[in-house]
């Protein structure tokens, strides 16, 4: 295999695991606490966030949370209707950050979320986990003969994959696609097929506890088939087999 081509495969995998344990975990999980994961199973996805994305767990909850109590208002913290589509899509990581470092959004919106000493000895320090993270990727490539300059391109691939998809979900999802519930998020499948099912963004903001995106026939959750696993494996508990809706149909 061409040492691009294997570089771009290696990151697209990266990045999808960045991504479902984003949705799994911090989403569905932590956030709208849609399922309960086992200690087990939620250590290794805090591992795989931190040496992937680099975020910390509440400041991703508080985040979201906002963004759902002030939907396309002012106060949302990445809403295309208010800040423009472009800007959203591709200003995306500057605008979490922004709403990240406001103490007041932490206390008000992650206060239930714990901060324990595997935070403050690993998890809370961003630039340790990506360093971490892009060190195994580079010595990954190198063990399997595409040298480390490959690695290193694998790992900005991965950046620029995972920065554009996290966007479009907040852009994309609230702009393309179908609204088959009464809000402003939309349903685009082939966005869903790769965001891990972010993409029913729609669905989701009709029935944010719902651990399940997916909700009519020939819609893809790939979050909701790793949510089955776990809770095959007795890793997880969904917290309500029903959906509870917010919003009803248009």
């Amino acid at each position: 295999m061409p040492h691009l081509l294997a570089a771009f495969v290696v990151a697209f995998v990266v990045t999808q695991i960045a991504i479902i344990s984003t949705t799994v975990y911090l989403h569905r999980s932590l956030t709208h606490r849609a399922l309960a994961v086992r200690p087990a199973a939620a250590l290794l996805f805090r591992f795989f966030v931190w040496i992937t994305t680099g975020q910390r767990a509440r400041e991703w909850v508080a985040v979201h949370r906002k963004h759902h109590a002030a939907v396309d208002t002012p106060d949302d913290p990445h809403s295309p209707a208010q800040l423009g589509f472009w800007r959203v899509q591709l200003g995306n990581v500057g605008l979490y950050k922004r709403a990240a470092a406001d103490e007041e959004n932490l206390r008000k919106y992650a206060r239930d979320i714990p901060h324990d000493n595997l935070d403050r000895m690993f998890f809370d320090h961003s630039v340790a986990g990506l360093a971490i993270g892009i060190t195994m990727l580079v010595i990954g490539m190198w063990v399997l003969g595409y040298g480390i300059t490959t690695g290193f391109v694998a790992a900005g691939m991965h950046a620029v994959f995972y920065v554009m998809l996290a966007g479009a979900i907040n852009a994309v999802g609230h702009v393309f696609g179908k609204r088959p519930y009464r809000n402003s998020g939309t349903n685009l499948k082939s966005l869903a097929l790769i965001t891990g099912g972010e993409g029913l963004h729609n669905n989701h903001h009709a029935a944010p506890t719902s651990a399940r995106f997916s909700l009519a026939p020939g819609q893809l959750d790939p979050g909701w088939w790793l949510v089955r696993a776990l809770v095959f494996l007795h890793l997880a508990d969904v917290r309500h087999s029903e959906v509870h809706f917010t919003s009803t149909s248009a």
